[in-house]
C-alpha cells in the first residue's frame, strides 16, 4: 500500500495518558507513517464526550495529556497535522449532513455498541452521541480525504462501515470522497502489572509519562509464574506476565538468559524484574526527554498551526458536500 493521506485519532479519557500498550498497538505506526504520506493526528475531545459526558471536569488536562504523549513518542507536527477535533467545527456539520443518509440499523449492528454497553454499565450511554459515534468516526477520516487509516483488527468493521456511507453518499450525490483502506497494525495483549491486559480501566498500566521510580515501583510487585512461591522452585518463562515485558523491550541476549536461569531457578525473581525495570526505563528515556522539551508550552500554541491546517481542508470538503447535496 502507498498511503497518500493518513487520518487517525486519539480520545483524550481516563487519565489523558497513553500506556505501553497504546505505543505498541497505535503510537509506533503512526510515527512510521509519518514518513509515507501526509498525515492527520487528531485529539477527539468529541469522542470522549461520547462515554464521558457526566463527568467533563478532566477533559482539557486529558487533552494536554494526550498531545504530551504524541510529541514524547516522535509524532512531529512539522510532519503531521496534529489537531484537536473540535477546533474543526465542520465535522459537526458533515456529521449532521451524513446523519442524514444513515441507516439507523447500520450503527444498531456495529459490534462495539453493544459490548461497550455492557462494559460501562455504570453509567448511562443510550444516548444518540453513543450510538453515532462510529458515524462521527467516519466524519474524522473523510472530511480530511484520507485513503489510509492505522487500525487495529478489531477496528476493520468500522472502517467498512465507513465505506458504506461513502458508497451511499456517492451514489445520491455524487463523488467526493476517497474510500478509506485499513493499515493494519498488531495489537500485542501486553499484560499489565496484574496480569490481565493493560489497560486504563484495569488501573494496571505502565504509562509513557511515569518516572523512574514509578516504574520500578510498579514493576517490583508484578505477578510471576504461579510455580515460582520461593527463590529455588524454577519457572516456566512463557507463563509469566513479567516475561511477555521482556520479550518486547529487553535485549536478545538478556531475553535468551532470564529464560533460561528462570527454568532451573538460576535467576529470582526479583533479579529478573530489575533486569526488565532496567530496559523499560531506557526505552522510555527518549519519550521523557522530548515530553520535558513541550512540558511548559501552551497546548493552545502547539496546536494552534494543525487547527488551522486541519479547518482549512475540511472547510474545503465541506464546501464540495454543500454543492452536492444542495444545501
Amino acid at each position: 500500500m502507498n498511503p497518500r493521506v493518513i487520518m487517525s485519532g486519539i480520545r483524550p479519557t481516563g487519565t489523558g495518558a497513553a500506556h505501553l500498550g497504546h505505543w505498541e498497538g497505535a503510537l509506533k505506526s503512526w510515527v512510521q507513517l509519518q514518513e509515507m504520506g501526509e498525515c492527520y493526528f487528531s485529539i477527539v475531545d468529541w469522542h470522549a464526550l461520547t462515554t464521558e459526558y457526566q463527568d467533563v471536569k478532566g477533559i482539557q488536562d486529558n487533552i494536554r495529556q494526550s498531545l504530551l504523549d504524541l510529541l514524547a513518542v516522535g509524532i512531529d507536527p512539522e510532519k503531521s497535522v496534529v489537531y484537536l477535533q473540535s477546533a474543526v467545527k465542520e465535522i459537526a456539520e458533515l456529521s449532521l449532513l451524513l446523519g442524514m443518509v444513515t441507516p439507523l440499523g447500520w450503527l444498531e449492528r456495529v459490534p462495539t455498541f453493544k459490548e461497550q454497553q455492557a462494559q460501562l454499565s455504570d453509567r448511562d450511554i443510550n444516548t444518540f452521541g453513543f450510538l453515532g459515534y462510529p458515524l462521527l468516526q467516519t466524519v474524522d477520516i473523510i472530511i480530511m480525504k484520507a485513503d489510509t487509516v492505522p487500525v487495529g483488527e478489531d477496528q476493520v468493521f468500522h472502517l467498512e462501515l465507513a465505506r458504506e456511507i461513502v458508497r451511499r453518499f456517492h451514489g445520491l450525490y455524487g463523488d467526493c470522497f476517497p474510500e478509506p483502506q485499513p493499515f493494519l497494525t498488531p495489537i500485542p495483549k501486553l499484560p499489565g502489572v496484574d496480569g490481565r491486559k493493560m489497560s486504563k480501566s484495569y488501573d494496571n498500566a505502565i504509562y509513557l509519562c511515569d518516572s523512574a521510580s514509578t516504574i520500578g515501583e510498579k514493576i517490583r510487585p508484578m505477578v510471576t509464574d504461579v510455580r515460582r512461591k520461593r527463590r529455588s522452585d524454577p519457572g516456566v518463562p512463557e507463563d509469566c506476565p513479567v516475561f511477555v515485558l521482556h520479550k518486547a523491550y529487553s535485549k536478545g541476549d538478556e531475553i535468551a538468559m532470564v529464560d533460561a536461569e528462570c527454568r532451573k531457578a538460576g535467576i529470582g525473581c526479583l533479579d529478573c524484574k530489575g533486569i526488565l525495570i532496567r530496559n523499560v526505563n531506557d526505552f522510555l528515556e527518549p519519550f521523557r526527554q522530548r515530553r520535558s522539551d513541550y512540558e511548559r508550552t501552551a497546548v493552545a500554541d502547539i496546536l494552534a498551526p494543525g487547527n488551522r491546517r486541519a479547518a482549512e481542508r475540511a472547510r474545503r470538503t465541506i464546501e464540495q458536500v454543500r454543492g452536492l447535496m444542495n444545501v
